[in-house]
């Protein structure tokens, strides 16, 4: 999949729809019967109105003082797929089962990936 000029919640919602197997007929919630989706030209992804500097993503480690407050732009400027990454993670299931969908995505700055010899097929939307 082709992130380029498209909107980020937009692409993260049918990543998520892909990864987690709604796509298909014989789709049953407790099963992974999904597909591997990849994700090419992830900074290039675009974001509507002021959410680039308004929007607040929070991280903690866990420890005293170790919450940290970050935006998009912070986020793009040092890891841009992390945005794409973050925003289908959000769309899964918070269980086991979800985190082991997660591992299904795969997210790639630029238009290059080494998943050349699985023949993935383009996907459109």
């Amino acid at each position: 999949m082709d992130a380029k000029d498209q909107t980020l919640g937009r692409v993260a919602s049918q990543i998520a729809h892909i990864i987690r197997g709604k796509n298909k007929p014989d789709f049953a919630p407790h099963v992974d019967n999904g597909d591997h989706v990849i994700v090419i030209n992830a900074e290039k992804v675009k974001m509507t109105g002021k959410k680039w500097t308004d929007r607040v993503i929070f991280t903690y480690s866990g420890y005293p003082g170790g919450q940290k407050l970050l935006t998009p732009n912070m986020i793009k400027a040092k890891h841009p797929a992390r945005l794409v990454e973050h925003a289908v993670r959000g769309m899964l299931p918070k269980n086991a089962m979800g985190r082991e969908l997660f591992r299904s995505l795969h997210v790639y700055v630029g238009d290059k990936h080494p998943h050349e010899a699985q023949q993935p097929k383009e996907i459109k939307f």
